[in-house]
């Protein structure tokens, strides 16, 4: 993610700017790089369960860094938004591999440790890349993004080299469930994931929960700043700093405290965090002098749900998979998650273009509220049910696995 951070939040306005392609073009890569990626889960999925995850993982980062590579030769628009394409299309395609990985060469107990060492690394590696990319990308020259590509291709090759060091059988801990995977297809584990309604609960609070801080992180959030609270954009940038520390910093902290607490309540607390969030943005827009310390001290407070947000579902929907299709699911819900991102710079364009902020702050609200009731029903489902608690043997409710009716335990 080093070579990923230095792109990132350049992008659109090398486009946009620099470049000279003018808005349309700089949205439409963007858009296209989340379509892309929506597209590119399911498929992930579907190889991680037919194939090696290992060899998966490391086709589609060398995938990746050919692509991220080839934007050093795009010269016109076009070339550009089908370069920003292919390379959403690579870097979503190895999510679900790499996380079938983690599955496999983890214990039941240790899962959410190990996924929020999966979080608290890509927020360190995007935090420093960018933060690197501020010395060395030069936005006045047509080639001075030149150094952000190229970086970002080293690294994914970098990460392709290291995985290509694990065996590609699975490699299983001691007293942990196999991870079934079997030879899932795409379409038969979507049909199986609508049939189960733990499983339907958890695609809404994937989707909402997206929607109400990810697909806005990197545009509507900054241009409400900007446009509706006229902060400067040196603001912004310590915001997204404040933000990544405090990922990192409280990420293990915060794993640790809720190791034994059940999924739903900590996904209900995530919405309610990021609701208190929206309603904080929305009010200080009345007290122009308090703006610029709501808007950071705010990104830290999305940071805390953060730190429950990717520990806890990925374990959450691998174990609520069907038997048989972990990797397709867990792909289903990767694109989910970046598929309704791409709607984010859609939405803030349209709303706060025209100076509506208090409906911007409205709307994600109300997705907020959506993602609380969504863990609510959730949690209905699963509460009850009693599972095998692999730090005790003993039975006990719902808090580190799932047991679903026909669905494999992961």
């Amino acid at each position: 993610m080093l070579g990923w951070g230095t792109v990132l939040p350049y992008q659109y306005a090398y486009a946009s700017g620099t470049r000279g392609w003018g808005g349309a073009v700089a949205a439409v890569a963007a858009s296209l790089f989340s379509v892309a990626a929506l597209v590119a889960g399911p498929v992930g999925g579907r190889l991680a369960d037919r194939f090696s995850p290992v060899l998966v993982a490391v086709v589609t980062k060398l995938a990746a860094a050919l692509a991220a590579g080839s934007l050093v030769l795009a010269d016109t628009p076009t070339t550009f938004v089908v370069g920003m394409a292919a390379f959403g299309f690579a870097l979503a395609a190895g999510g679900p591999a790499q996380s079938v990985l983690l599955l496999e060469r983890s214990a039941s107990t240790d899962r959410r440790t190990t996924f929020a060492w999966l979080a608290a690394g890509q927020a360190l590696g995007m935090g420093v890349g960018a933060f690197a990319a501020g010395y060395l990308v030069d936005l006045a020259r047509p080639d001075g993004l030149d150094v952000a590509f190229l970086a970002a291709g080293l690294g994914f090759l970098v990460s392709a080299g290291m995985l290509a060091t694990l065996p590609r059988g699975p490699v299983h801990q001691p007293g942990s469930p196999a991870v079934d995977r079997g030879r899932g297809q795409a379409t038969e584990a979507m049909r199986l994931v609508l049939r189960q309604p733990a499983l339907r609960w958890t695609a809404v609070l994937t989707i909402a929960l997206a929607l109400a801080f990810y697909a806005q992180f990197d545009t509507g959030l900054p241009a409400y700043a900007l446009t509706i609270l006229d902060v400067p954009a040196r603001t912004v940038g310590l915001a997204a700093a404040v933000n990544c520390f405090v990922l990192i910093l409280l990420q293990l902290a915060v794993v640790r405290w809720t190791a034994n607490r059940p999924a739903a309540p900590l996904l209900m607390a995530v919405g309610a965090i990021w609701l208190a969030c929206w309603v904080g943005l929305g009010a200080v827009a009345s007290f122009p002098a308090l703006a610029p310390v709501v808007l950071v001290s705010t990104f830290g407070v999305f940071a805390l749900g953060e730190t429950m947000y990717g520990p806890v579902l990925n374990p959450l929907v691998a174990s609520l998979a069907p038997e048989g299709h972990v990797g397709s699911t867990l792909g289903l819900f990767t694109g989910l998650q970046t598929g309704v991102s791409a709607l984010g710079p859609l939405v803030a364009g349209v709303v706060l273009s025209g100076g509506h902020g208090r409906e911007f702050v409205g709307l994600h609200v109300l997705i907020s509220a959506v993602a609380i009731a969504a863990a609510w029903r959730l949690q209905r489902h699963l509460a009850g049910r009693k599972v095998v608690d692999p730090t005790t043997d003993e039975l006990t409710d719902e808090s580190l696995q799932t047991v679903v009716p026909g669905a494999g335990s992961v």
